[in-house]
């Protein structure tokens, strides 16, 4: 074999043995272009073309579906009559009750009714014993002595200060008047030639004299019995001050006998003896006996529309007719609580806890376009609804907007007509 020639980017050298004689020749071999670039575009192509098939399908099987009419419900729009109303459940509570609060802490000495127990007002329950709060009156009572006694002495020294400007004044108008008829007399004698008039002259000064201390003596007199009786007011408060103050002790000693706040039956009482109570703990609670109302909770969907005075009805063996009184507007968990008492007599056997159905009126009857109510309402929050075809065989999303709802049927404003028939069981999957 002879040795290859340099090869071209196009061509390649191979080597080929020769049949005859044995000696190698080299032969000159075309080399094809590589056509991957092409292919690869090609494959790019049909990848997107799979793709585009595939978003269209999924986008078709997402505006429909196939659903089997046993699993739906419908139902017909109807013209009707609306009752305005909506199921509450209400549990009996008392309609007065008043709780058992230890204004003083303490230890418990004796238990004296059991929980359960009817009570009247006045009664005591329970006694307890505070040895802290028993020598803080003795020392209050002690303090409150010796300010009445401090008090009263002022008051006598008052009146002695008050009895001595009065002989004072006294004297004083006694020298002005004995001066007067002096200097009187004296006139007298003067003009009948018996007197000097240096006579005459000192006893009309003297007069004067008397007459300007008397003045004085009564200014000073005004200002003393104003500021006296000022005294005595500040003086006479603070002792009023401390009465009440002292009352206040004693009643607060007083409470540690708890009474029952009014006549009812006790309950929540689980005291013991021994047991230290603290200041302010709740001991239980009075109920008014045989005076009960009903709370009940509502859904908030009904807050805006649920007012004070609306009436409600029980049926069945409890039956009887209720309004509303109180509004609790504070939602919780969904639901808002409602208080309702009875417009007459209770119903005869009813007791604490007990739940009675009622049916809470919102408003008057009235004409209107009607639809079951169902589960389409909370899937599709009563903005739309699956229609039915005339042929039973599809049903399309309209639009539609409702009104009032109660317990069985929901108000419809916009959106269908009577005879249409609508999905009213769950949209969702």
């Amino acid at each position: 074999m002879g040795d290859p020639r340099p090869s071209t980017p196009h061509s390649v050298v191979t080597p080929f043995a020769s049949s005859g004689s044995g000696e190698g020749m080299d032969r000159r071999i075309e080399r094809r272009p590589r056509r991957w670039g092409r292919i690869a575009l090609w494959a790019l192509g049909a990848v997107a073309l799979l793709v585009a098939a595939r978003v269209l399908l999924l986008a078709g099987r997402g505006r429909s579906l196939r659903v089997d009419s046993g699993h739906l419900v419908i139902s017909d729009v109807v013209q009707g009559t609306f009752e305005d109303f909506i199921p509450v459940r209400g549990t009996v509570t008392p309609l007065e009750t008043v709780f058992l609060d230890a204004i003083e802490g303490g230890r418990v000495e004796r238990v004296l009714v059991e929980d359960g127990a009817s009570v009247v007002t006045g009664q005591p329950l329970v006694e307890l014993s505070n040895t802290g709060l028993q020598l803080d009156v003795i020392a209050r009572e002690t303090a409150v002595t010796e300010q009445l006694n401090v008090l009263r002495s002022l008051e006598i020294d008052l009146e002695r200060t008050r009895q001595g400007h009065a002989r004072d004044l006294n004297d004083v108008e006694y020298d002005v008047t004995r001066l007067t008829r002096e200097a009187e007399r004296r006139r007298r004698l003067f003009s009948e030639g018996i007197v000097s008039h240096k006579d005459l002259t000192d006893a009309e000064d003297e007069l004067q004299r008397a007459a300007r201390r008397l003045e004085i003596t009564r200014e000073g007199q005004e200002k003393d019995r104003e500021l006296q009786l000022e005294q005595f007011v500040h003086l006479k408060t603070a002792a009023d001050q401390l009465v009440r103050n002292l009352g206040v002790a004693r009643r607060n000693l007083e409470s540690l006998v708890v009474r029952a706040p009014m006549a009812g039956r006790l309950s929540g009482f689980e005291v013991e003896v021994g047991q230290s109570i603290a200041p302010g703990a709740r001991l239980g609670r009075v109920d008014a006996p045989d005076r009960f109302k009903l709370t009940a909770e509502v859904d908030e969907f009904y807050l805006a529309r649920v007012e004070v005075g609306q009436r409600a009805k029980s049926s069945g063996e409890k039956a009887c007719t209720l309004e509303v009184n109180r509004i609790r507007p504070q939602v919780q968990n969904g639901r808002f609580g409602v208080d309702l008492v009875f417009t007459g007599e209770a119903p005869a056997g009813i007791r604490r806890g007990q739940t009675l159905q009622l049916e809470l009126t919102l408003g008057d009857s009235s004409r209107a376009l009607l639809l079951p109510s169902g589960a389409f309402l909370a899937d599709g929050g009563g903005v739309t609804a699956f229609v039915v075809s005339a042929d039973g065989g599809e049903a399309a999303l309209r639009p539609i907007r409702t009104g009032r709802r109660n317990a069985s049927v929901v108000e419809v404003l916009e959106g269908l007509r009577p005879g249409d028939r609508v999905v009213t069981s769950s949209y969702k999957p």
